[in-house]
């Protein structure tokens, strides 16, 4: 399986044409989609409901339905959201259908670097990279001299200048919560510190001293915390942002258009952003790019798969950039980085790997997701810990046919 790498030069140097009209048709045949919630989502899918006749159901715990929805025949859903990590389920089932036909007739303002091909086809069309990036209160860190964390070791001294002045309840957040979130922060200190969690012959690789310094960095970032990390999502750490309850936060891109929402954000204004810093001098940032776009169903008709790819491309046209800039670091047409996009613009530029989305992966991260939290909570050495996520990887890797 191969997805296509998406160029720098193509996320940001994107050619201009002509905006659209609301709608450029009335859509007749009912639609429904299922994607994540957050604000790009909701700009996207607000103009495809312009369209008539569609409905969205955006939810943060989306791929916990997709793959059975979509499986459904027929399909309960007609367009999904997905990211290169959630896409892998519904390619290995079998229940999204190649879109070259479609790209070929309603795709005209699509550029290259949006098709996503899987074995030659177009399975995927991005509208947006969401790489995480570092967001900081400027006026803080002005006040006390700060600058941004080039290290996490500086991003710990940070908190620890920003604890000892005492201008806001904790200095840190982290998306630590268990669920999908702590798996995604373990995988990405691990690959900042060097290492690759599974080998070429789909065995664990996590047990080493890569492992111990990923768990050690983790835990000393817990101290500057809020005790609830471990429930912490995206929404979370952005509601603290705009209550003015952390200072910093590596926090995805698609979440940088709220802190400006001055309907719900009392920062507004206040906060800038910088490439995620990296676990190691040297390094590269500790994250990695992900992209997000849609998907048709393929247990639906035709003549709904051709109603659902029109409604797609008008939600993700150069009017909805136009409307929404802020809301993304979109790979649309029309798109201009502002402010709140130098942070995932700087993190992208440094080349940082985009997230391995392979089933070895899948597993590995639920087992990192699974076995760390106790390590946090003080219940299990790192040593003990880094041995339970290689055998739950071991079992989840043989129960998938991985691992023999």
């Amino acid at each position: 399986m191969y997805l296509q790498k998406i160029a720098l030069a193509g996320v940001f140097a994107l050619l201009g044409s002509s905006a659209m009209a609301a709608c450029a048709f009335e859509n007749t045949v009912p639609l429904k989609s299922l994607s994540a919630g957050f604000e790009a989502w909701k700009s996207v899918t607000s103009a495809m409901a312009e369209c008539g006749n569609f409905t969205p159901e955006l939810d943060q715990e989306f791929e916990k339905k997709q793959a059975e929805a979509f499986a459904a025949s027929p399909s309960l859903y007609h367009i999904g959201g997905v990211s290169n990590g959630s896409i892998t389920p519904l390619l290995n089932a079998g229940t999204i259908r190649p879109l070259d036909d479609l790209v070929a007739k309603y795709g005209q303002n699509l550029s290259p670097g949006q098709l996503i091909k899987i074995d030659g086809k177009i399975m995927a069309v991005a509208m947006m990279v969401n790489a995480q990036h570092w967001m900081y209160r400027k006026d803080i860190f002005d006040k006390l001299g700060l600058a941004a964390p080039a290290t996490y070791d500086d991003a710990l001294a940070a908190a620890e200048a920003i604890k000892a002045a005492g201008v806001v309840d904790y200095p840190l957040g982290a998306t630590m919560g268990v669920g999908w979130n702590l798996g995604e922060e373990v995988n990405n200190m691990f690959l900042g510190f060097g290492g690759q969690p599974v080998n070429a012959d789909g065995t664990p690789a996590v047990n080493n001293e890569m492992g111990l310094k990923t768990l050690n960095m983790l835990k000393s970032m817990t101290g500057y915390m809020d005790p609830e990390y471990l429930t912490a999502d995206s929404t979370y750490v952005q509601q603290q942002f705009q209550q003015g309850k952390i200072a910093m936060a590596n926090l995805w891109a698609s979440r940088a258009g709220a802190m400006d929402d001055a309907a719900e954000s009392k920062v507004v204004g206040l906060i800038e952003g910088a490439a995620t810093p990296a676990a190691m001098p040297g390094g590269l940032p500790a994250t990695t790019l992900w992209w997000d776009g849609i998907v048709i169903a393929k247990n639906i008709s035709d003549e709904e798969a051709d109603a659902a790819f029109r409604v797609a491309m008008e939600g993700i046209d150069t009017e909805m950039v136009s409307a929404h800039n802020e809301d993304a670091v979109w790979l649309i047409s029309g798109y201009t980085p502002g402010r709140l996009a130098a942070g995932a613009f700087a993190t992208a530029s440094l080349n940082p790997p985009a997230y391995p989305s392979t089933a070895a992966m899948g597993v590995m991260h639920m087992a990192m997701d699974a076995e760390v939290g106790a390590f946090l909570k003080g219940e299990r050495s790192a040593e003990d810990t880094l041995i339970a996520i290689e055998a739950a990887y071991t079992k989840g890797a043989m129960d998938a046919g991985i691992l023999k």
